[in-house]
């Protein structure tokens, strides 16, 4: 269904008029009411399990992992932080010389929120930005995929039936390709007031056009080609089961999932035999499930012939389907003898494929990590943490982690995002809840008795030296603001002078 830019209108202007109802509604009710999403989730758990695992055919024990628990955790913490985020407050002077100034900090709703959700995570990524957004005060147009139409009926299903002012909270059917324009609208007949998309790259380049007319703020979640970097002194077994859930669950099909894995030389064969095994023992149907779509499978399958074709090797494949059986399964592979050029290392591969690359020392690894235009999650693997963490400070990507990898995602607290091509803002802890806002400052001028400030008119030079001597005592020397300190107490009672 495609809706005409007057039905457009139409939910836009019923979300507007709600919004300001909700705008007036105290935070301390709106986290209240919103409290029974995370309930009515609780409650329904396994049904929506089953129903992510019907629409995308994600393993229910990955729907239930990485989607169901990671939504009741930040059910739980956005309503009891939410309150906290919106409080106002009070900024720190910056200088004596203005301490009659005093500024405080207002976060107000941005009006109507725009959600454009993806497939390969349908109701984790959504519900938390849904939930974000009502809470702090917005209406929500929320369309989610496509290909998982029953999760957006559950999620429907869950926010229209909470107390919400009607039109708050709307789900739009509409081609994705509609989505775009239809959100943002023009100068003349706006959209949204602030547009959220988890999507391609490509897809995100193509919104930043459309809404360039009109300045529209955006947050984009978009892809990543994720490095891990195993160090010499790291715990191989785990570091090796950890890639394996990294790179495989959900099919691969995770945008902060693993596809580079930098192996210092010392344990490079050690490692690659334990990620062998691992790889080989992993059991079709119950440890790694289908790809979502023919047209996905394809694409992966292009993009390992093109590496094969450039001389890398296959050094492992999990047993049952491969790329080139019909139907949608697809083998977790693990490539060798891969260099910059190929696919795996320069494009985003969204599929169960994980390259193995060796590296001299931590700096070339660090260098290969980098060699991406993606920057959204990387990881590094170590018992020294210390190190592993000044390793990871400088890995270009929005979130590292160590000894574990993708899962950050899944902690409310904790902002997620990335680096160029992986997108612009921030999702989910306090960062990603400011993004539901927009911030304004209130600047008080707080002196009794005050006429006019002294660097008002009528100016003369008295005024230019007295505001020159201000300047002296904020930066100048010892001796400089001694000697400045007679004129500029002389300039301050311009404060209290009628003229």
């Amino acid at each position: 269904m495609k809706l005409t830019p007057e039905e457009m209108g139409a939910l836009l202007e019923r979300a507007r008029e709600a919004q300001r109802i909700w705008a007036e509604t105290p935070c301390r009710r709106r986290a209240a009411i919103l409290r029974g999403a995370g309930a009515r989730l609780a409650a329904g758990a396994d049904a929506l399990t089953e129903t992510i695992h019907r629409d995308n055919g994600k393993l229910p024990l990955d729907a239930l992992a990485a989607e169901i628990l990671p939504a009741l955790l930040a059910a739980a913490y956005y309503v009891k932080r939410g309150r906290a985020f919106l409080k106002p407050r009070k900024i720190r002077g910056g200088s004596p010389l203005m301490a009659n100034k005093q500024s405080r900090l207002i976060r107000k709703p941005w009006g109507v929120v725009g959600i454009i959700a993806p497939w390969n995570y349908p109701f984790a990524i959504p519900f938390s930005e849904v939930l974000m957004a009502l809470l702090a005060g917005n209406a929500v147009l929320l369309k989610t995929a496509s290909l998982t139409p029953r999760v957006g009926a559950a999620l429907e299903e869950i926010f229209s039936g909470l107390a919400l002012p009607p039109g708050l909270f709307t789900l739009v059917e509409m081609p994705g390709k509609d989505a775009g324009p239809a959100f943002i609208g023009t100068p003349e007949k706006p959209g949204v007031d602030k547009l959220f998309f988890t999507g391609s790259s490509a897809t995100g380049r193509e919104l930043m056009v459309l809404a360039a007319p009109r300045l529209l703020p955006l947050v984009l979640e978009l892809g990543g080609a994720d490095a891990a970097i195993v160090r010499a002194d790291a715990n191989l077994d785990r570091a090796a089961a950890g890639v394996i859930w990294a790179g495989f669950s959900n099919a691969g099909q995770s945008c902060g999932g693993v596809q580079r894995v930098i192996v210092l030389r010392p344990v490079y064969e050690a490692f690659l035999e334990k990620l062998r095994r691992l790889t080989q023992s992993l059991r079709p149907g119950v440890d790694l499930g289908p790809m979502a779509t023919a047209k996905q499978k394809s694409a992966v399958r292009a993009q390992v012939e093109n590496c094969l074709a450039q001389g890398a090797r296959v050094a492992a494949q999990s047993p049952g389907a491969s790329l080139q059986d019909e139907g949608l399964a697809a083998p977790a592979m693990v490539l060798t003898g891969v260099r910059a050029g190929m696919p795996i290392m320069d494009e985003e591969v969204f599929g169960p494929v994980v390259a193995v690359i060796p590296a001299e020392t931590d700096e070339e690894a660090l260098a290969l990590a980098n060699a991406s235009p993606y920057g959204l999650t990387g990881s590094v693997w170590s018992r020294n943490r210390r190190r592993a963490r000044a390793l990871a400070a400088r890995i270009n990507a929005g979130a590292v982690m160590v000894n574990d990898h993708l899962m950050s995602h899944g902690l409310a607290e904790t902002p997620w995002g990335g680096f160029g091509a992986s997108g612009l803002g921030r999702t989910h802890g306090e960062m990603g809840f400011m993004e539901m806002v927009k911030t304004q400052v209130i600047v008080d001028d707080i002196l009794p008795g005050v006429r006019r400030d002294l660097f008002w008119q009528p100016y003369s030079d008295k005024v230019y030296a007295g505001i020159r001597a201000v300047a002296s005592l904020a930066s100048g020397g010892l001796a400089g603001r001694i000697a400045a300190l007679p004129r500029a107490m002389g300039a301050v009672l311009r404060y209290w002078s009628s003229r």
